[in-house]
């Protein structure tokens, strides 16, 4: 009787506690915190954004295997977990402006991860829709030195432009398509060569794609630093 009544409670605590929480895994347009906000035929643009203190459901992760450009517009503490480790790991503090590129078409990374920080994690993500480079040429714009290259990858070229107010930067063409992703917002003015001149008003964490045999001079009309991130495509 007592083994009976022994065997008879631990089958009631396995049915109180129910079964074990089944793990989700997602790819990545689907996780939570991963917003779409663009697509085309090149790219999914995503928009990433954990506020303080958030983290992702224990069970639920999310894989990356498209080759992917990423921006950091605004700086946070980031713990992350594989898929199969046992715990999120160490914080790592990500920098305002950090400019990454990962291919993940060569080795998929599934995870998820914990904002730990007193700032949001928002990170601007372009992942590669086209397996493969070849289509197009990027411009160097090296003869430009505003613009300061970030990334040669096999897939995108990527430059950093900084403009203080009152500061310009002498005429570029795009030769590929590609993306401008804002940092530091403000105002800016574009020339072109036939003279005509258009404003922008440019916000943090705002993107614009752009078509390529544009040519294009910016200069900083407002009173606060600018810092814009563009690629184009291979």
């Amino acid at each position: 009787m007592r083994l009976l009544l022994t065997a008879s409670l631990m089958a009631c605590a396995v049915t109180l506690a129910g079964p074990a929480a089944a793990e989700t895994v997602l790819p990545v347009e689907k996780a939570p915190y991963h917003r779409p906000v663009f697509r085309n035929d090149f790219v999914l643009l995503l928009s990433v954004y954990l506020p303080p203190g958030a983290t992702y459901n224990p069970e639920v992760y999310h894989t990356h295997s498209l080759d992917q450009v990423s921006v950091l517009v605004e700086a946070a503490d980031m713990r992350n977990q594989a898929h199969g480790a046992p715990e999120l790991g160490p914080a790592r503090r990500g920098e305002r402006g950090n400019v990454g590129y990962t291919e993940f078409s060569k080795k998929a990374q599934t995870h998820r991860g914990q904002n730990v920080g007193p700032t949001a994690f928002h990170n601007v993500v372009a992942a590669l829709l086209q397996p493969q480079s070849g289509r197009f040429t990027p411009g160097s714009r090296a003869n430009v030195a505003a613009y300061q290259q970030v990334v040669d990858s096999p897939r995108v070229r990527a430059w950093r432009l900084k403009l203080d107010p009152g500061q310009s930067a002498a005429a570029i063409t795009q030769s590929a398509p590609g993306m401008r992703i804002v940092v530091d917002g403000g105002i800016i003015s574009e020339t072109a060569p036939d003279g005509f001149e258009r404003g922008w008003g440019l916000r943090m964490g705002e993107f614009f794609w752009q078509e390529p045999g544009a040519t294009r001079a910016v200069k900083n009309t407002g009173t606060t630093p600018i810092t814009i991130v563009e690629f184009e495509l291979k």
